[in-house]
């Protein structure tokens, strides 16, 4: 049986707030009702207008957006709430399945892109993961250090030293080294990493996973017995020393 997911607050311990706007009533009431499962304060748009109403009103953590509307599409939505200063994370609900369509949409300013149908579980994770991201949710009542050997990593102040000494990663290469951390002595893929890092699929071009890579190798292990390791074929891992 899989552990349930650790509780996320914001940092002052109140209830993550989700904008979930869909012109489909059914599935608002659905996802209202998988994300107050999660102790997080839910509220509903129908419309466009409805969800710039809301945004102002409600100030969410996160905004659940459909991208098919009858108003204001998700798209014009995303671009007045960026216009006016608005950084909340975004998450698409769009029946569009194109890579066209994803990378239009999070150009656009969106953080992730979700294609219907989906399961309430797929979308409660990839919130998790947009709010944590973003700094405005933070685990409770569990230990937010990642450890591997001589190499810790705070998901909470995303610090991250070896043997002491502190190492500076950019935001990408953190969330590659949280990626490899939360997943110790296990392969991954080129194609899972791009999907949990990047977000969305490149079109098979998987050159950027190898230049990131390289990019922690060279902070991670430079002078110092190897973390991360090529397994040729498959992906990446990152295990102890024997």
């Amino acid at each position: 049986m899989t552990a349930p997911a650790p509780a996320l607050t914001r940092p002052d311990g109140s209830a993550l707030r989700v904008l979930v706007v869909d012109d489909e009533q059914m599935l608002t009431d659905l996802l209202s009702m998988a994300l107050r499962m999660e102790g997080w304060d839910v509220r509903t748009a129908g419309s466009g207008f409805e969800a710039l109403q809301g945004a102002r009103d409600f100030q969410p953590d996160a905004m659940v957006l459909d991208v098919m509307m009858p108003d204001l599409d998700g798209m014009a939505v995303l671009q007045r709430l960026r216009q006016s200063g608005d950084d909340v994370p975004v998450l698409f609900l769009t029946a569009k399945d194109g890579v066209g369509d994803r990378i239009a949409g999070l150009t656009a300013g969106g953080d992730d892109y979700v294609t219907k149908p989906f399961s309430l579980e797929e979308v409660v994770a990839r919130l998790r993961a947009l709010m944590r991201r973003a700094g405005t949710a933070l685990t409770s009542g569990t230990e937010p250090i990642l450890r591997v050997a001589d190499l810790t990593l705070n998901e909470d102040s995303h610090e991250v030293e070896r043997a002491g000494v502190e190492i500076e990663l950019t935001a990408t290469e953190f969330e590659l080294l949280r990626y490899l951390m939360r997943n110790p002595r296990r392969v991954v893929s080129k194609a899972q990493i791009l999907d949990r890092v990047w977000n969305y699929d490149f079109g098979g071009r998987s050159s950027v996973v190898e230049l990131y890579i390289s990019y922690l190798r060279k902070k991670i292990d430079a002078g110092r017995e190897p973390l991360i390791h090529t397994v040729r074929g498959v992906g990446y891992m990152i295990k102890a020393p024997q």
